[in-house]
Formats: structure tokens, C-alpha cells, sequence
């Protein structure tokens, strides 16, 4: 009769466990798992860096109906002068010109 300690029954109760493990499966391990957090602690960041940036941006949109307080846009308003328009009157801002 021999004497086994704890120790020693656990380890005969475990050792078939490890035995079921496939020796050639490859998992990420540590390094997977550090690359992966590295990358979701950068797009938090991103996210984050985002927030504060679209807060500075004001935007006030115009009503749906377009029946709004008489301001029209920029771009509707009138167009650009023309080039020719700029050399019939004689005043050219344009470098070479």
C-alpha cells in the first residue's frame, strides 16, 4: 500500500484533461490578446478624438419646408463673377493676368 497526498490524487484526476489537448492547435496566446487590446484602446482614442473635434464644428441646419428666416445660402445666392467679367471691368486679382 502506498500513500499518495492531495496533491498527487489531483494531478492523476488532471493529467487526463491535458492529455485531450491537440498539440498542433495554434491559439493567439498572450501576444494576440495584448494586439488585440493595443487596437481597441487606439480606436477609443480615435473615437474619443472625434467627439471633441465634431463639438467644434457649428452647424446650424436649415428647416425642411426651405421657409426659413429669409437667409438663403451661399451657393443659391448669385454666382461668381466670370473671368470675362473681371477682364471687362479691368480688375484682375489673379497672378499673370
Amino acid at each position: 500500500m502506498t500513500l499518495t497526498s492531495p496533491a498527487q490524487t489531483a494531478a492523476f484526476q488532471v493529467l487526463p484533461l491535458a492529455k485531450d489537448l491537440d498539440e498542433n492547435k495554434v491559439t493567439p496566446g498572450v501576444l494576440g490578446f495584448v494586439v488585440f487590446a493595443v487596437m481597441g484602446i487606439a480606436v477609443w482614442m480615435l473615437m474619443k478624438s472625434m467627439h471633441r473635434h465634431m463639438q467644434k464644428v457649428d452647424f446650424e441646419e436649415t428647416p425642411a419646408g426651405g421657409a426659413g428666416d429669409g437667409n438663403k445660402p451661399a451657393a443659391s445666392a448669385s454666382p461668381a463673377p466670370s473671368s470675362s467679367a473681371t477682364a471687362r471691368d479691368g480688375k484682375s486679382s489673379g497672378p499673370g493676368v
